[in-house]
């Protein structure tokens, strides 16, 4: 599988919705690091930013890894997985990318202080919540059927479940 299949992917989807319009967002409505909050309370919002951008950074290589080697595919719906993908943190979430890309938004409307980015990051999460019901779900479940539809019940969509999910 190329790599750049991989990468176009990665760019023309997560990395346009965190970096180039985050960057947008920050430059017509300006940024606070810190949120304006006295030392040293101000290295706090810097530091959980950090830790969200590091933590979603992961979950997304990690699901770009699994859908390279398991699923034989991209997270891109022009070029999606031929396989269905259930293992790692598909075990605990439907959607762990949707997840770390908003870790990476929540992270750095942290960082930067910037309640805009809160807003691009709730406007992502809501459009994903329109999108997965009624068009992705619905290609997986016709692409995988019943093994998708028995991981579907199982695993929840956003909230992880406590324990991982075995088929």
């Amino acid at each position: 599988m190329s790599l750049w299949r991989h990468l176009r992917a990665i760019l023309l989807l997560p990395g346009v919705v965190t970096v180039p319009i985050p960057a947008a967002i920050i430059a017509l409505g300006g940024a606070e690091i810190g949120w304006g909050l006295e030392s040293p309370w101000g290295a706090l919002p810097v530091i959980a930013g950090a830790l969200l951008i590091l933590l979603g950074l992961g979950l997304w290589w990690a699901t770009v890894r699994l859908f390279a080697s398991e699923g034989e595919g991209t997270l891109a719906p022009w070029d999606p997985t031929r396989k269905l993908v259930v293992r790692g943190p598909y075990r605990y979430v439907r959607n762990p990318m949707i997840a770390g890309v908003l870790l990476v938004l929540t992270g750095e409307a942290a960082l930067f202080g910037s309640p805009w980015l809160l807003v691009w990051a709730a406007g992502f999460f809501a459009a994903n919540a329109v999108w997965f019901p009624r068009v992705e779900e619905p290609g997986l479940t016709e692409r995988f059927g019943s093994d998708y539809e028995a991981y579907r019940r199982a695993v929840p969509r956003w909230v992880p479940r406590r324990r991982p999910w075995s088929p």
